[in-house]
């Protein structure tokens, strides 16, 4: 059996690689936390240019057409350099659902904009105390159209996203998810801070109005259906960038303990030092494996629950290790700000928090085993 990416997936993981060394570099990275950006918006038009934000949008709409595998390979280019644009959520969270469930008018009005990078993307699922299936804002139908009431909250790349993905319920009682632009009348944006820094948005809609056509599918598809595809490839994609995040941390590790001494000699080769790097290379290993084993077969259209709940698992709790182990190894330095590693410390501690903690990874895989 080959493991091996495709020329395509690796074309993309190529030129996010060289796009992201090029425009993410520590020093530009500072700049933009200290000028308050939390969208790289030169690297994000480099990356669109070169194809890699339409990588998995259809030819016929500016993209490429290659699939989720190609974007979730890009995504670990992304999680290795910390970088802040907005791939996870404007090219998985928002075109993928659009090129797989909507309509001809909704594709075109949307994927080529998002494909060239002018057009960001969000979607805007989670709401306080119930599954997003089940949400309470409701999109109440009126002269045609429909008018959103409720609240949405922890929305990654809200604040900067020009349309987002709304689930809401509709008057018969069924799910509907609605493609609204975050300039609507009625649709309030606030900053929520998170671990990253970089704070995402709780959306306060108050009789936002939108026609019938914002309806995604035009009430042909499951809106349950369409969240729950959301969820599968938003996971699979944070399992992605875990992986990068993870690769990153243990190599500054491995950098910085070649190069400390103590004792006359490098700490890397001290046994508990060189214990710990041996175990986060497992746990290294182990989160690209289950995150590269997921991302195939949604890709491939293959049933994937159970190995999202085993690259979920990985991701949080090989992910905790390792950045924990990193900082650990660094001493002082692994908590300085002026130093790399704190960015994917953080990024790991938000990626774990959103994807769920361990013990609920298992307890998931548990229920899909005991499945009949």
């Amino acid at each position: 059996m080959d493991f091996e990416l495709g020329e395509e997936e690796q074309a993309i993981r190529d030129l996010t690689a060289q796009v992201l060394d090029d425009m993410s570099s520590h020093e530009r990275l500072k700049a933009l936390a200290a000028e308050g950006d939390h969208v790289d918006r030169k690297a994000w038009a480099a990356l669109a240019a070169t194809g890699v934000v339409g990588a998995s949008i259809p030819e016929a709409h500016g993209g490429l057409g290659l699939g989720f595998l190609a974007t979730a390979v890009a995504l670990e280019e992304v999680g290795r350099r910390a970088s802040p644009v907005p791939l996870l959520t404007t090219a998985v969270m928002g075109a993928m659902p659009i090129a797989a469930f909507g309509t001809d008018a909704q594709k075109a009005a949307w994927l080529p904009g998002i494909a060239d990078g002018s057009v960001l993307a969000c979607a805007a699922l989670a709401e306080d105390g119930t599954d997003p299936v089940e949400p309470t804002t409701a999109a109440r139908s009126d002269n045609g159209g429909f008018v959103l009431d409720g609240t949405k909250v922890l929305v990654a790349g809200g604040l900067d996203a020009d349309v987002s993905l709304v689930p809401a319920r509709l008057d018969d009682g069924a799910v509907g998810v609605f493609i609204v632009p975050t300039g609507a009348e009625g649709l309030e944006r606030i900053p929520v801070g998170v671990t990253t820094g970089r704070p995402e948005a709780r959306f306060e809609l108050s009789g936002v109005r939108v026609d019938a056509g914002a309806l995604l599918g035009a009430g042909a598809a499951d809106g349950t259906e369409i969240v729950r595809f959301i969820e599968r490839h938003a996971n699979v994609g944070l399992c992605m960038t875990m992986s990068g995040a993870a690769r990153a941390a243990i190599e500054l590790a491995a950098d910085y303990t070649k190069q400390r001494h103590q004792f006359d000699r490098p700490i890397a080769t001290f046994q508990a030092v060189s214990q710990r790097a041996g175990d986060s290379y497992i746990d290294a290993e182990a989160i690209w494996l289950s995150a590269y084993q997921a991302a195939w077969r949604l890709s491939a259209g293959l049933p994937a629950d159970r190995e999202i709940a085993i690259a979920k698992y990985w991701a949080s709790e090989g992910g905790f290790r390792v950045v924990h182990a990193a900082v650990h190894v660094h001493g002082g330095v692994g908590v300085d700000r002026d130093y790399p590693l704190h960015r994917h410390f953080l990024a790991a501690r938000h990626m774990e928090l959103t994807l769920g903690h361990a013990e609920e990874q298992l307890a998931d895989l548990g229920r899909l085993i005991a499945a009949p």
